[in-house]
Protein backbone atom coordinates (compact mmCIF):
# COMPACT_ATOMS: atom_id res chain seq x y z
CA UNK A 1 0.00 0.00 0.00
CA UNK A 2 1.53 3.45 -0.80
CA UNK A 3 2.25 5.39 2.24
CA UNK A 4 -0.04 8.76 2.19
CA UNK A 5 1.16 11.88 1.12
CA UNK A 6 1.00 14.86 3.42
CA UNK A 7 -0.89 16.93 0.71
CA UNK A 8 -3.51 13.81 0.30
CA UNK A 9 -3.33 13.84 4.42
CA UNK A 10 -3.77 17.72 4.65
CA UNK A 11 -6.54 17.68 2.45
CA UNK A 12 -8.39 15.65 4.83
CA UNK A 13 -8.10 17.57 7.32
CA UNK A 14 -9.94 20.37 5.90
CA UNK A 15 -13.44 19.79 7.56
CA UNK A 16 -11.46 19.72 10.74
CA UNK A 17 -9.51 22.75 10.24
CA UNK A 18 -12.69 25.16 9.18
CA UNK A 19 -14.61 23.56 12.11
CA UNK A 20 -11.78 24.90 14.53
CA UNK A 21 -11.55 28.45 12.86
CA UNK A 22 -15.35 29.33 13.34
CA UNK A 23 -15.39 27.40 17.35
CA UNK A 24 -12.39 30.45 17.82
CA UNK A 25 -12.60 33.42 15.72
CA UNK A 26 -16.62 33.32 15.30
CA UNK A 27 -16.74 36.74 17.53
CA UNK A 28 -13.54 37.58 16.02
CA UNK A 29 -15.65 37.76 12.37
CA UNK A 30 -18.46 39.36 13.90
CA UNK A 31 -16.61 42.35 15.19
CA UNK A 32 -14.83 42.85 11.69
CA UNK A 33 -18.24 42.58 9.88
CA UNK A 34 -19.70 45.26 12.07
CA UNK A 35 -16.37 47.27 11.29
CA UNK A 36 -17.14 46.95 7.86
CA UNK A 37 -20.79 47.82 7.93
CA UNK A 38 -19.37 51.03 10.12
CA UNK A 39 -17.02 51.92 7.71
CA UNK A 40 -18.87 51.32 4.50
CA UNK A 41 -15.87 51.49 2.31
CA UNK A 42 -16.27 52.99 -1.06
CA UNK A 43 -13.19 50.33 -2.47
CA UNK A 44 -11.89 47.28 -1.30
CA UNK A 45 -8.59 46.46 -2.19
CA UNK A 46 -6.86 43.13 -1.74
CA UNK A 47 -2.92 42.08 -1.27
CA UNK A 48 -2.45 38.41 -1.93
CA UNK A 49 0.22 36.02 -3.96
CA UNK A 50 -0.54 32.49 -5.69
CA UNK A 51 -2.97 30.60 -3.76
CA UNK A 52 -4.18 33.16 -1.85
CA UNK A 53 -4.45 35.79 -4.40
CA UNK A 54 -6.73 33.74 -5.74
CA UNK A 55 -8.65 33.18 -2.37
CA UNK A 56 -9.10 36.82 -2.78
CA UNK A 57 -10.40 36.81 -6.18
CA UNK A 58 -13.03 34.71 -4.34
CA UNK A 59 -13.59 37.23 -2.06
CA UNK A 60 -13.73 39.72 -4.62
CA UNK A 61 -16.97 38.22 -6.29
CA UNK A 62 -18.69 37.37 -3.14
CA UNK A 63 -18.27 41.15 -2.12
CA UNK A 64 -19.47 42.37 -5.16
CA UNK A 65 -22.09 39.91 -5.69
CA UNK A 66 -23.58 40.41 -2.41
CA UNK A 67 -22.53 43.68 -0.99
CA UNK A 68 -21.83 45.93 -4.10
CA UNK A 69 -18.64 47.24 -3.24
CA UNK A 70 -16.07 46.88 -5.97
CA UNK A 71 -12.08 45.13 -5.03
CA UNK A 72 -10.19 45.37 -6.44
CA UNK A 73 -5.99 43.47 -6.28
CA UNK A 74 -3.42 45.52 -5.95
CA UNK A 75 0.28 44.18 -7.27
CA UNK A 76 2.57 44.00 -4.11
CA UNK A 77 5.29 45.47 -6.11
CA UNK A 78 3.64 48.77 -6.16
CA UNK A 79 4.75 48.84 -2.69
CA UNK A 80 7.84 47.43 -2.28
CA UNK A 81 9.16 47.92 -5.54
CA UNK A 82 7.88 50.68 -7.08
CA UNK A 83 7.00 52.88 -3.88
CA UNK A 84 3.90 54.25 -5.18
CA UNK A 85 1.93 56.49 -3.26
CA UNK A 86 -1.45 55.33 -2.53
CA UNK A 87 -4.72 56.85 -2.46
CA UNK A 88 -6.79 54.46 -0.16
CA UNK A 89 -8.48 57.19 2.50
CA UNK A 90 -11.50 55.18 3.62
CA UNK A 91 -10.81 52.38 1.75
CA UNK A 92 -10.34 49.20 3.62
CA UNK A 93 -7.21 46.23 2.41
CA UNK A 94 -7.54 43.06 2.60
CA UNK A 95 -4.13 40.55 2.91
CA UNK A 96 -4.34 37.32 2.73
CA UNK A 97 -0.78 34.80 3.35
CA UNK A 98 -0.82 31.33 4.55
CA UNK A 99 3.04 32.36 6.29
CA UNK A 100 2.29 36.19 6.65
CA UNK A 101 5.89 36.89 6.12
CA UNK A 102 6.77 37.88 2.73
CA UNK A 103 8.14 41.05 2.39
CA UNK A 104 6.29 42.80 -0.44
CA UNK A 105 2.86 41.61 1.22
CA UNK A 106 4.27 43.36 4.36
CA UNK A 107 5.25 46.61 2.40
CA UNK A 108 2.00 46.46 0.53
CA UNK A 109 -0.52 46.64 3.53
CA UNK A 110 1.78 49.02 5.57
CA UNK A 111 1.60 51.21 2.29
CA UNK A 112 -2.61 50.79 2.18
CA UNK A 113 -2.65 51.68 5.76
CA UNK A 114 -0.15 54.72 5.71
CA UNK A 115 -2.68 55.83 2.68
CA UNK A 116 -5.55 55.97 5.10
CA UNK A 117 -6.91 52.41 4.63
CA UNK A 118 -8.29 49.73 6.93
CA UNK A 119 -6.09 46.77 7.07
CA UNK A 120 -7.08 43.21 8.02
CA UNK A 121 -4.97 40.26 7.50
CA UNK A 122 -6.29 36.44 7.03
CA UNK A 123 -3.33 34.69 8.16
CA UNK A 124 -2.31 30.84 9.39
CA UNK A 125 0.31 32.22 11.73
CA UNK A 126 -0.88 34.12 13.94
CA UNK A 127 2.29 35.79 15.00
CA UNK A 128 3.37 37.01 11.66
CA UNK A 129 4.50 40.42 10.67
CA UNK A 130 1.17 40.46 8.42
CA UNK A 131 -0.71 40.02 11.13
CA UNK A 132 1.46 42.32 13.54
CA UNK A 133 0.91 45.06 11.08
CA UNK A 134 -2.94 44.66 10.46
CA UNK A 135 -5.83 46.88 12.83
CA UNK A 136 -7.64 42.97 12.44
CA UNK A 137 -6.40 39.57 12.12
CA UNK A 138 -8.46 36.29 11.30
CA UNK A 139 -6.26 33.49 12.61
CA UNK A 140 -7.08 30.71 10.34
CA UNK A 141 -6.13 27.71 12.92
CA UNK A 142 -5.52 25.77 10.06
CA UNK A 143 -2.67 23.89 11.34
CA UNK A 144 1.23 23.43 10.33
CA UNK A 145 0.97 22.38 6.25
CA UNK A 146 3.93 20.32 5.20
CA UNK A 147 3.32 19.89 2.01
CA UNK A 148 4.52 22.64 -0.69
CA UNK A 149 0.52 22.82 -2.10
CA UNK A 150 -1.37 24.81 -0.14
CA UNK A 151 -5.03 22.72 0.19
CA UNK A 152 -6.41 22.72 3.64
CA UNK A 153 -4.94 26.63 4.20
CA UNK A 154 -6.51 28.07 0.81
CA UNK A 155 -10.00 26.33 2.00
CA UNK A 156 -9.89 27.68 4.95
CA UNK A 157 -9.03 31.16 3.86
CA UNK A 158 -11.37 31.30 1.49
CA UNK A 159 -14.17 30.29 3.59
CA UNK A 160 -13.15 32.50 6.24
CA UNK A 161 -13.31 34.85 3.73
CA UNK A 162 -17.07 33.98 2.73
CA UNK A 163 -17.88 34.37 6.50
CA UNK A 164 -16.55 37.90 6.49
CA UNK A 165 -19.19 38.93 3.69
CA UNK A 166 -21.67 37.22 5.81
CA UNK A 167 -20.99 39.23 8.79
CA UNK A 168 -20.57 42.36 6.67
CA UNK A 169 -23.80 42.28 4.89
CA UNK A 170 -25.92 40.58 8.28
CA UNK A 171 -26.71 37.72 6.61
CA UNK A 172 -28.59 34.79 8.63
CA UNK A 173 -28.98 32.49 5.48
CA UNK A 174 -25.46 33.01 4.50
CA UNK A 175 -24.32 33.04 7.68
CA UNK A 176 -25.94 29.50 8.21
CA UNK A 177 -24.72 28.01 4.77
CA UNK A 178 -21.14 29.04 5.70
CA UNK A 179 -21.41 27.81 8.53
CA UNK A 180 -22.32 24.29 6.88
CA UNK A 181 -19.18 24.03 5.01
CA UNK A 182 -16.98 21.64 7.56
CA UNK A 183 -19.58 19.33 6.95
CA UNK A 184 -19.89 20.37 2.66
CA UNK A 185 -15.87 19.26 2.67
CA UNK A 186 -16.32 15.81 4.31
CA UNK A 187 -19.19 14.60 2.07
CA UNK A 188 -16.93 16.25 -0.95
CA UNK A 189 -13.69 14.18 0.73
CA UNK A 190 -16.03 11.35 -0.01
CA UNK A 191 -16.92 11.20 -3.57
CA UNK A 192 -15.01 9.24 -6.04
CA UNK A 193 -13.49 11.17 -9.08
CA UNK A 194 -11.07 8.42 -9.91
CA UNK A 195 -12.43 7.68 -13.24
CA UNK A 196 -10.83 10.65 -14.28
CA UNK A 197 -7.34 10.51 -13.03
CA UNK A 198 -5.90 8.42 -16.28
CA UNK A 199 -7.62 10.83 -18.50
CA UNK A 200 -5.36 13.80 -16.78
CA UNK A 201 -2.48 11.91 -16.27
CA UNK A 202 -1.84 11.14 -19.91
CA UNK A 203 -3.12 15.07 -20.79
CA UNK A 204 -0.61 17.10 -21.93
CA UNK A 205 -2.52 20.60 -21.47
CA UNK A 206 -5.97 21.34 -20.13
CA UNK A 207 -8.41 23.67 -19.01
CA UNK A 208 -10.25 24.55 -16.09
CA UNK A 209 -13.45 26.52 -16.49
CA UNK A 210 -15.96 28.83 -14.18
CA UNK A 211 -18.15 31.96 -14.21
CA UNK A 212 -18.20 34.32 -11.31
CA UNK A 213 -17.38 33.04 -7.59
CA UNK A 214 -16.17 29.61 -9.53
CA UNK A 215 -13.44 31.49 -11.72
CA UNK A 216 -10.97 32.05 -9.32
CA UNK A 217 -11.40 28.39 -7.76
CA UNK A 218 -10.80 27.25 -11.39
CA UNK A 219 -7.89 29.06 -11.06
CA UNK A 220 -6.69 27.54 -8.20
CA UNK A 221 -7.11 24.24 -9.86
CA UNK A 222 -5.32 24.66 -12.40
CA UNK A 223 -2.58 26.00 -10.09
CA UNK A 224 -2.66 22.89 -8.60
CA UNK A 225 -2.45 21.10 -11.53
CA UNK A 226 0.92 22.58 -12.62
CA UNK A 227 2.57 22.94 -9.30
CA UNK A 228 2.44 19.32 -7.51
CA UNK A 229 1.48 17.32 -11.81
CA UNK A 230 3.71 19.00 -13.98
CA UNK A 231 0.59 19.26 -16.14
CA UNK A 232 -0.15 22.69 -18.03
CA UNK A 233 -3.64 23.70 -17.34
CA UNK A 234 -5.10 27.28 -17.81
CA UNK A 235 -8.67 28.37 -16.38
CA UNK A 236 -10.59 30.63 -18.37
CA UNK A 237 -14.32 32.13 -17.41
CA UNK A 238 -16.91 30.42 -19.52
CA UNK A 239 -17.33 33.17 -21.23
CA UNK A 240 -13.82 34.09 -22.23
CA UNK A 241 -12.96 30.71 -23.30
CA UNK A 242 -15.45 31.08 -26.19
CA UNK A 243 -12.69 33.68 -27.48
CA UNK A 244 -8.98 33.07 -28.38
CA UNK A 245 -8.80 30.03 -25.95
CA UNK A 246 -11.45 27.77 -27.62
CA UNK A 247 -9.47 27.61 -31.02
CA UNK A 248 -6.69 25.10 -28.52
CA UNK A 249 -9.35 22.67 -28.10
CA UNK A 250 -9.38 19.75 -30.07
CA UNK A 251 -10.92 16.21 -29.94
CA UNK A 252 -10.14 14.67 -26.57
CA UNK A 253 -9.04 17.81 -25.03
CA UNK A 254 -9.81 17.51 -21.60
CA UNK A 255 -11.15 20.07 -19.19
CA UNK A 256 -12.97 20.56 -16.04
CA UNK A 257 -15.88 22.96 -15.67
CA UNK A 258 -17.25 23.83 -12.45
CA UNK A 259 -20.75 24.25 -12.45
CA UNK A 260 -22.82 25.29 -9.52
CA UNK A 261 -26.67 26.26 -9.60
CA UNK A 262 -26.07 30.02 -9.19
CA UNK A 263 -26.97 32.74 -11.67
CA UNK A 264 -24.40 32.03 -13.90
CA UNK A 265 -25.77 27.94 -14.56
CA UNK A 266 -27.33 28.80 -17.71
CA UNK A 267 -24.61 30.86 -19.44
CA UNK A 268 -22.14 28.01 -18.26
CA UNK A 269 -24.59 25.16 -19.68
CA UNK A 270 -24.21 26.87 -22.90
CA UNK A 271 -20.58 27.43 -22.77
CA UNK A 272 -20.03 23.71 -21.38
CA UNK A 273 -21.77 22.62 -24.31
CA UNK A 274 -20.06 24.82 -27.07
CA UNK A 275 -16.79 22.81 -25.90
CA UNK A 276 -18.25 19.59 -26.32
CA UNK A 277 -19.42 20.58 -29.35
CA UNK A 278 -15.88 21.59 -30.16
CA UNK A 279 -14.40 18.15 -29.47
CA UNK A 280 -13.84 18.73 -25.52
CA UNK A 281 -13.10 15.66 -23.63
CA UNK A 282 -15.53 17.72 -20.55
CA UNK A 283 -15.66 16.84 -16.89
CA UNK A 284 -18.16 18.85 -15.33
CA UNK A 285 -18.10 19.55 -11.40
CA UNK A 286 -21.94 19.57 -10.03
CA UNK A 287 -24.11 17.99 -7.82
CA UNK A 288 -26.36 14.81 -9.16
CA UNK A 289 -25.96 11.20 -9.80
CA UNK A 290 -22.56 9.96 -11.06
CA UNK A 291 -22.86 9.98 -15.06
CA UNK A 292 -20.16 9.66 -17.41
CA UNK A 293 -18.65 13.02 -17.79
CA UNK A 294 -19.66 14.37 -14.64
CA UNK A 295 -17.51 14.77 -11.20
CA UNK A 296 -20.39 14.93 -8.93
CA UNK A 297 -20.10 16.78 -5.63
CA UNK A 298 -22.95 17.58 -3.32
CA UNK A 299 -24.21 21.43 -3.43
CA UNK A 300 -25.12 23.33 -0.13
CA UNK A 301 -28.21 24.89 0.61
CA UNK A 302 -25.89 28.63 -0.88
CA UNK A 303 -24.94 28.09 -4.99
CA UNK A 304 -21.69 30.71 -4.05
CA UNK A 305 -20.23 29.23 -1.81
CA UNK A 306 -20.49 25.90 -3.28
CA UNK A 307 -17.64 26.32 -5.89
CA UNK A 308 -15.33 25.87 -2.24
CA UNK A 309 -16.40 21.72 -1.29
CA UNK A 310 -16.09 21.24 -5.43
CA UNK A 311 -12.46 22.19 -5.17
CA UNK A 312 -11.90 19.79 -1.88
CA UNK A 313 -12.97 17.28 -3.99
CA UNK A 314 -10.68 18.51 -6.94
CA UNK A 315 -7.62 18.72 -4.61
CA UNK A 316 -7.95 14.75 -3.99
CA UNK A 317 -7.99 14.84 -7.98
CA UNK A 318 -5.08 16.70 -8.47
CA UNK A 319 -2.85 14.60 -6.00
CA UNK A 320 -3.81 11.46 -7.48
CA UNK A 321 -3.06 12.82 -10.64
CA UNK A 322 0.63 14.25 -9.69
CA UNK A 323 1.33 10.47 -8.34
CA UNK A 324 -0.10 8.66 -11.65
CA UNK A 325 2.34 11.21 -13.56
CA UNK A 326 5.32 10.17 -11.42
CA UNK A 327 5.74 13.43 -9.30
CA UNK A 328 5.55 13.86 -5.65
CA UNK A 329 2.99 16.41 -4.81
CA UNK A 330 4.42 17.37 -1.27
CA UNK A 331 7.87 18.20 -2.94
CA UNK A 332 7.96 20.10 -6.23
CA UNK A 333 11.31 19.96 -7.30
CA UNK A 334 11.48 23.90 -7.98
CA UNK A 335 9.25 25.47 -5.55
CA UNK A 336 8.94 26.09 -1.77
CA UNK A 337 6.98 26.11 1.08
CA UNK A 338 7.13 30.22 1.92
CA UNK A 339 7.91 32.10 -1.59
CA UNK A 340 9.30 35.79 0.36
CA UNK A 341 9.27 37.98 -2.69
CA UNK A 342 9.74 41.61 -2.86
Amino acid sequence: MTEMTAMAAEIREAPDALARFFEREDQTLATIGAKLRELRPPVIVTCARGSSDNAAAYFKYLSEILIGTPVASIGPSVASLYGAPLKLKGAVVVSVSQSGRSPDIVALQAAAKAAGAYAIAVVNVAGSPLAEGADATLPLHAGPELSVAATKSFLSSAAALAALVAEWKDDAGLRSAVRTLPAAFAAALAVDWSDAVAEFAGASSAYVVGRGPGLPIAAEAALKLKETAMLHAEAFSGAEVMHGPLQLVEPGFPIIAFHPKDRAHPAMTESNARLKRAGAHLYVVEDGPVAPGRLACPATAEPLIDPLPMLAAFYQLAEQVARARGHDPDRPTRLKKVTETI
